[in-house]
């Protein structure tokens, strides 16, 4: 093989590829063309030849092309004798004249080593295709001319090469080993089959508009979140960042936390003597106070609970303390509360004291615990 064609069109495959751009996977069809030279297997007594080819692929994926491609070379026979065997041959004839050509077509896949920021890449070769050949071969003393064989065979190939994009075209140079299984040449009737190495720099012109990446819009901003401050979700005055019970009921009393709460209006000083349930004159001021405020908010409702001190028995204070209960319901209906908004009146006996146990005056009494109380419902 001519070595010094070989480098350079390596050499200037590789000059070219290290000029592009890194390859980025691209599914369009495309279409090749290439020229080369072929150190033809010495056996076939033929001249290395320049070649070229015309093929038709695409990428399948990221790594890996698939082509295919016709071919076609017309060597010479290199100036050896070239008869028919067996034939008695007079010394001295040459076949330097004599045609011999081949042409076929095969399907290659390339298996590409790509890397991000690197102005060129690597690839591996197979290939399996259909080659025919063409041959003149003497036949003296025929006067009508050279014979003529015309034959094909199966042919594989393998090599590797290097591929560059110079963005609207691409560029490849190629280095590739093609068993040609040619099993009937004239000129070689011994072999049953030929090596030829192909070296190649060709283009690669893809087809249609170059593809760009989908666009995909951003996902829309997510709605701004509602403003708690601002919202009261069960409408009992507290706003939903603070209301620790989003589920309060119309009508109840609710606290700063948006929980019900037992609300009760202070009725300090109505108080009672000991086993006493008759209203002294200092609670009679103090109730009016309540009249007060349950006719400014005519929606209010509210419990009259009695409760006693701690001494006696259980029984007897239960029946204090709803006597106790009774005069504050009396006194707040006769002053103009409808009875409909009091709940009760309700004794608690001892059960609640305030004070649970005596520790400001010696036994059980404790006036603190003689009370009577309004709790708002």
């Amino acid at each position: 093989m001519n070595k010094k064609l070989l480098c350079a069109a390596l050499l200037t495959g590789l000059g070219v590829a290290q000029a592009a751009s890194a390859q980025t996977f691209d599914d369009r069809w495309y279409v090749t063309s290439s020229a080369g030279y072929n150190n033809q297997d010495g056996d076939r007594g033929t001249y290395n030849s320049p070649f070229a080819t015309l093929g038709f692929g695409k990428f399948i994926s990221d790594n890996w092309s698939l082509d295919g491609e016709l071919n076609y070379q017309n060597p010479h026979f290199d100036g050896q004798s070239v008869v028919l065997p067996r034939r008695s041959v007079p010394s001295g004839v040459r076949g330097q004249d004599f045609n011999w050509s081949q042409y076929g077509v095969s399907i290659d896949l390339r298996r590409h080593f790509m890397s991000e920021g690197r102005n060129w890449n690597p690839y591996a070769l197979v290939g399996l295709g259909y080659q025919r050949a063409e041959e003149e071969y003497d036949v003296y003393p025929n006067p009508a001319g050279p014979g003529q064989r015309e034959d094909g065979n199966l042919a594989a190939k393998v090599g590797g090469g290097l591929q560059g994009d110079l963005g609207r075209i691409g560029v490849r140079a190629e280095l590739a080993y093609r068993l040609d299984n040619d099993d009937s040449s004239v000129n070689a009737s011994d072999e049953s089959w030929f090596g030829d190495v192909l070296a190649s720099v060709g283009v690669i012109v893809p087809l249609g508009p170059e593809p760009t990446e989908e666009v995909v819009p951003p996902p829309p901003p997510p709605p701004p979140a509602p403003n708690c401050a601002d919202k009261d979700g069960d409408g009992d005055g507290v706003n939903d960042c603070n209301d620790q019970c989003p589920n309060s009921q119309a009508g109840e009393a609710i606290g700063p936390n948006g929980c019900k709460v037992q609300v009760t209006i202070d009725l300090k000083g109505v108080n009672f003597d000991f086993d006493k349930s008759k209203l002294r004159p200092d609670a009679i001021a103090i109730l009016n106070e309540a009249v007060e405020i349950l006719k400014r908010y005519p929606d209010l409702r509210v419990e009259v609970a009695g409760h006693t001190d701690l001494c006696g028995n259980d029984g007897y204070n239960q029946n204090l303390s709803q006597s106790r209960a009774q005069v504050v319901f009396d006194y707040l209906t006769s002053n103009g509360i409808d009875a409909g908004r009091l709940v009760g009146p309700n004794g608690y006996g001892e059960s609640r004291p305030l004070v649970p146990t005596d520790q400001t005056v010696p036994g059980c009494r404790n006036e603190t615990n003689r009370r009577t109380e309004l709790n708002v419902q």
